[in-house]
């Protein structure tokens, strides 16, 4: 597959190109024309939770940086920022429930220390069962994580692929161009 065509502001900086400046031109107003022009909003269920509301920040100064800020990516934007607090929040309980389980393993050691053998097995029982109770919840718990995690993955791809595809469906040189090339008219063909 060959490689997608560089964008007008990279040739630019670049300083070094076989392209024309009509040609950079024609390019530049295609590269316009596929956006919107105007900025990402933040949505009112990313703003009033404090970890989406930081990951869209962070997202959108770094969109800023590169151009790339701009309305049309903004449902995936924030629909990104939401997956990720929610992850971040499956993480946090996922990892409560887990020092839960320590300190309830350590609770339980200390006090089965003055309980006969036949009372202390029955406990035992008893607590092997919560504990396998609880460890089915945090598997499930990571089980969501994991949900979530390729949730974010399919959208990052889907993002970058987005903005690959636009620069992408600019056209390297028009047909017009093609058909006034000095170099086929003086061979004699046609192209």
């Amino acid at each position: 597959m060959p490689t997608p065509p560089k964008p007008a502001k990279v040739i630019e900086l670049e300083k070094r190109s076989h392209r024309t400046k009509q040609e950079l031109s024609r390019r530049k107003e295609a590269e316009e024309a596929l956006l919107s022009g105007k900025s990402m909003k933040e949505r009112p269920e990313v703003k009033n939770c404090p970890e989406a509301h930081k990951e869209f920040v962070r997202i959108n100064r770094l969109l800023k940086n590169i151009e790339k800020n701009d309305a049309i990516y903004e449902p995936v934007i924030n629909r990104f920022c939401l997956l990720q607090a929610e992850c971040r929040q499956l993480e946090g309980r996922r990892e409560e429930m887990y020092q839960l389980t320590l300190e309830l393993k350590k609770e339980f050691d200390s006090a089965a220390e003055g309980i006969g053998p036949e009372r202390k097995a029955e406990l035992l029982l008893e607590f092997t069962k919560n504990m396998s109770k609880m460890t089915a919840s945090m598997i499930a718990c990571d089980r969501q994580v994991q949900a979530k995690r390729k949730m974010l993955l399919d959208i990052e791809k889907e993002n970058i692929m987005t903005i690959a595809a636009a620069l992408r469906s600019i056209p390297k040189k028009e047909k017009d161009e093609e058909e006034d090339d000095p170099m086929a008219a003086l061979l004699g063909r046609r192209v």
